[in-house]
């Protein structure tokens, strides 16, 4: 008799608030959406906030400095894929590629989290 196990495809799952890695869920009960009390009740702050000042359930508030911050990596992300291109165009070496490739993908990976 042949045993076979079926593994089922988890898909990382990050923290709703900080964006840090999420250990993977038990058998039982929700999923997790924070990965500490402290970020969920940040979260709760700020729809809390959100519900006061009137706005959809669904708006996401940034402050100035965090929309600054995330403009200037949305840029870098940009710059990196530009280079990309460029180093293509050029006939760059796949060794050369590839290491441009990951930082790209570094830069894409962190732009992930927006806190």
């Amino acid at each position: 008799m042949e045993v076979t196990s079926t593994r089922r495809r988890v898909a990382t799952r990050h923290c709703a608030w900080c964006g840090q890695r999420l250990p993977a869920d038990g058998q039982f009960g929700r999923r997790r959406q924070y990965c500490a009390q402290t970020c969920r009740q940040r979260a709760y702050e700020r729809r809390s906030a959100v519900q006061r000042g009137g706005l959809p359930e669904d708006a996401v508030v940034l402050s100035s400095t965090e929309l600054a911050n995330l403009q200037d990596r949305l840029f870098q992300l940009r710059c990196a894929a530009e280079d990309i291109a460029t180093a293509v165009a050029d006939g760059a070496e796949p060794d050369e590629l590839h290491s441009m490739a990951r930082a790209l993908l570094g830069t894409a990976t962190g732009l992930e989290r927006l806190r």
